[in-house]
C-alpha cells in the first residue's frame, strides 16, 4: 500500500535520509523531507517537532526519524498525543511495533546499524498492519 511518509532527523541520520527518501519515492511512496538540509549540526527537536504533528494529525500515515541512537527523536516524538514512536533495530521489534503497538514513527539509530539494514527496517515498518483486536484496547490507553 503506498503511503504518505514524513522523514527526518539530525545531523548524525542526514545520509540515510537522504538515500531512504529515494527508496521510498523509488517504492511510489510520496515522501516529505522535514530536514535538516546538511549534515551539519542541528538540534533534532527543531525537525522533529513538525514531523511528528504531521504524523498525529494524520497529515502524514508514517513518519521515519533518523539520529545518531535514535533516541533523542524518539523522545521528543513520543510528547505528542497520537503519536507512537517506536525506536527499531532489527526488523522484529519493526513489525511488532506496527502489528501490536500501531506505531506511527519509526526511530533509527544510524549509528549503529548500516544504511542496508536501515532500509530494511524502513521497509518492514511502512509494510505492517496494526493487528487491532486485544493490541486496539492497549493502544487506546498509550495517551495521557
Amino acid at each position: 500500500m503506498l503511503m504518505k511518509i514524513a522523514i527526518g532527523g539530525d545531523h548524525a541520520g542526514f545520509q540515510y535520509k537522504e538515500r531512504l527518501i529515494k527508496y521510498l519515492e523509488g517504492a511510489g511512496h510520496d515522501v516529505t523531507d522535514f530536514g535538516p538540509d546538511s549534515d551539519a549540526s542541528v538540534d533534532y527537536p527543531d525537525h522533529v517537532h513538525p514531523l511528528a504533528s504531521s504524523v498525529a494529525s494524520e497529515d502524514h500515515d508514517l513518519g521515519i526519524l533518523i539520529c545518531g541512537s535514535g533516541n533523542g527523536v524518539a523522545m521528543t516524538a513520543n510528547k505528542h498525543e497520537n503519536v507512537r514512536a517506536a525506536l527499531c533495530w532489527n526488523t522484529e521489534i519493526a513489525s511488532l511495533s506496527r502489528q501490536h503497538n500501531n506505531a506511527n514513527i519509526i526511530c533509527l539509530p544510524a549509528r549503529f546499524v548500516a544504511y542496508e539494514y536501515a532500509e530494511s527496517l524502513a521497509e518492514t515498518f511502512v509494510n505492517t498492519e496494526f493487528e487491532g483486536g486485544r493490541h486496539g484496547r492497549r493502544v487506546e490507553k498509550i495517551n495521557c
